[in-house]
């Protein structure tokens, strides 16, 4: 082996071994079924009979990228929520680095540096909405999708693994949410480059049936063109502020 070849097959092989860990990029977590605890009740917007398939939206600015749910999917499904979270009609939630969803931001060099090169720590932002998504979230872009009512409990045991448990085995609350009167969970998994937001919305699109690679989705751009073509067919009904260059 030439020199000259020496950093084009160190070049090919560290591709190759970035591609079969694929799977390691995405969060650490396994469907099984859900640990019911007694939160049934707590529902409120039930329908009868029950419709077979559920809406549920895309939300993204130019970077992060989030979903909505209704609330009462979740909890018959065997979602866990914090205590006292109340009785919305639908919750938005998303994933990502501490520091991002605090106040002040990533807001000094040093903040910037962690978030990019170390594993810190992760929160899901769970924000109750009662009323249409795309007026509480005019700023966003936004996409829906009717899902099958039978894919809640894959949903439910994922969201349930991202969540750090207390002794009550209810996630743990950090603090209250960047926006509107949500809460943030202590998230069992770090977040780290290139870990990040979108790969958790990629594993909840996974959960409803979805297929998204995941090298291909860490921006939210990415993410989003992969979810507008099939099998995905998010439908584009609010583009916000932010257009897909």
């Amino acid at each position: 082996m030439t020199r000259l070849s020496i950093p084009a097959h160190l070049a090919t092989w560290g591709l190759a071994m970035t591609l079969l860990a694929s799977c390691s990029l995405r969060l650490p977590v396994h469907t099984q079924p859900c640990q019911r605890l007694e939160v049934r009740q707590e529902a409120k917007h039930v329908r009868t009979p029950q419709d077979p398939d559920v809406l549920v939206w895309l939300i993204a600015d130019t970077w992060h990228t989030g979903m909505v749910f209704p609330y009462d999917w979740l909890l018959e499904s065997g979602f866990v929520p914090p205590p006292g979270f109340g009785n919305p009609q639908y919750v938005t939630m998303s994933w990502g680095n501490r520091n991002a969803y605090s106040p002040e931001g990533v807001n000094s060099p040093w903040k910037m540096f962690r978030v990019l090169f170390t594993p810190t720590q992760a929160v899901m932002e769970v924000i109750p909405i009662e009323c249409n998504v795309a007026e509480v979230c005019p700023h966003q872009r936004i996409w829906r999708k009717l899902v099958s009512r039978t894919r809640g409990p894959a949903l439910a045991s994922f969201l349930n693994q991202c969540s750090t448990r207390g002794p009550d085995g209810r996630p743990v609350v950090v603090c209250a949410s960047s926006w509107g009167h949500g809460i943030q969970l202590q998230s069992r998994h770090p977040f780290f480059i290139p870990r990040v937001c979108n790969v958790w919305t990629l594993q909840t699109i996974e959960c409803l049936g979805g297929r998204i690679h995941p090298w291909l989705a860490l921006t939210a751009n990415g993410l989003i063109r992969q979810a507008e073509k099939p099998p995905n067919d998010f439908e584009c009904i609010w583009t916000g502020d932010c257009e897909i260059p």
